[in-house]
């Protein structure tokens, strides 16, 4: 530490309290204690002006450190599937795996080898740089030293990225990350109660079909929150009934988010947060967009014959919706991705294309695809929306 505040100066403001014996025992393994003694003394920083220390810290709405791991682990796990050498390393919790500490201003991401050492104090510094993805070599490089060392080298030579280019020499400064500036002690997350037991949604991605299956894999919640008004209203403003299926579904589920994903409106409220409010807003931009641009936007819009009419979007704005041919019993789905062309129908209904979405049996553009070292019970399940 002494040789790390003769380089970059005292701390500047008050660390934030970390429990170490709570963050390892959830990590199932020690931290390098360089680490651990500048968290401790300075908290998160920005590290000449290139560099975030993440630490064990939280910023309700901002920030979680457990968060922050687990999606650095699997944003670069799905990246390198793209990179040299095709293969993503392993990462924490896996034995051996890489367990990130930092990021860059690059949107790099900076990492430890656990696999070097039973002795974290000799972890190797790893780096992802997302500017070498193309190259031949590929986007990783491990250093020849631990964090302190490959702090003070960026500072005082500079890093080499992979692609032949080097990170610094950068200024000696290390401020408390700007993004962070009310950060608070960080706890590792409870374990939340089964709804369902773990072995029966294991068995449901499997096997089941109708609402039964879908309950088991996405728990509904207690009471559903539909809105204020009827479907008769609903029916009303949109000027046509919707298929029975959406209307039971709607009942066991009411508005809310399957998977983070998918999002439905509360269906019988008949102000700007409800159905109709939300398919008019869509359709008009969907109107205007095809009008100037056709060929990217091929589909009637509701309510012109067999028109597209929207229910649910995307956190990502993809719309899912029907095609208004015939009876709403027999209505197609179809998916308007906002980053594709405009594909086909989907071939069966409403329930039928949530289980087989969840159970990674369809791929479609517009709606997520998990990765194949998922495990798709941290992803599946839904969030209902209450009044708001």
């Amino acid at each position: 530490m002494n040789e790390f505040a003769a380089l970059f100066g005292p701390p500047q403001a008050e660390p934030v309290t970390v429990d170490w014996n709570a963050v390892e025992s959830w990590l199932g393994l020690p931290l390098p204690s360089d680490y651990k003694a500048l968290v401790t003394a300075y908290g998160p920083l920005d590290i000449g002006e290139a560099i975030w220390l993440h630490t064990p810290c939280a910023l309700p709405g901002r920030f979680d450190y457990g968060e922050w791991l687990k999606t650095t682990h699997r944003d670069c796990r799905i990246l390198s599937r793209s990179a040299p050498p095709y293969e993503p390393p392993a990462f924490h919790p896996a034995q051996g795996g890489l367990l990130a500490w930092g990021t860059t201003r690059s949107a790099s991401y900076l990492f430890w080898d656990t696999s070097a050492s039973a002795d974290p104090d000799e972890w190797p510094v790893v780096i992802f740089y997302r500017d070498a993805m193309a190259t031949d070599g590929g986007p990783w490089h491990t250093y020849d030293s631990a964090l302190l060392e490959t702090l003070s080298t960026a500072v005082r030579t500079g890093l080499p990225l992979p692609g032949g280019h080097t990170l610094g020499p950068l200024p000696a400064t290390a401020r408390r990350t700007a993004f962070l500036p009310g950060a608070i002690p960080w706890s590792p997350p409870v374990p939340e109660p089964e709804v369902v037991p773990v072995a029966l949604r294991r068995a449901a991605l499997a096997q089941g079909t109708g609402m039964e299956a879908l309950h088991l894999l996405a728990p509904p919640p207690d009471v559903p929150y539909l809105g204020d008004g009827t479907w008769d209203g609903l029916f009303e403003a949109l000027g046509t009934p919707l298929p029975s299926e959406y209307v039971t579904l709607m009942e066991s589920y009411g508005s809310g988010c399957f998977s983070n994903w998918l999002r439905f409106s509360p269906p019988t409220r008949l102000d700007e947060n409800g159905l109709a409010r939300f398919a008019e807003e869509v359709l008009d931009g969907y109107r205007h967009l095809r009008e100037a641009l056709p060929a990217y936007y091929p589909l009637p819009a509701w309510p012109e014959p067999g028109g597209f009419l929207p229910f649910a979007d995307s956190i990502e704005g993809d719309y899912l919706g029907w095609l208004t041919e015939g009876d709403p019993d027999t209505w197609p789905l179809i998916v308007h991705p906002r980053h594709a062309d405009q594909g086909p129908p989907l071939p069966g209904g409403l329930v039928d294309t949530l289980l087989d979405w969840m159970r990674g049996r369809l791929e479609t553009e517009g709606l997520a695809v998990l990765d194949e070292d998922d495990d798709p019970l941290e992803f599946l399940g839904f969030e209902p929306y209450t009044r708001f």
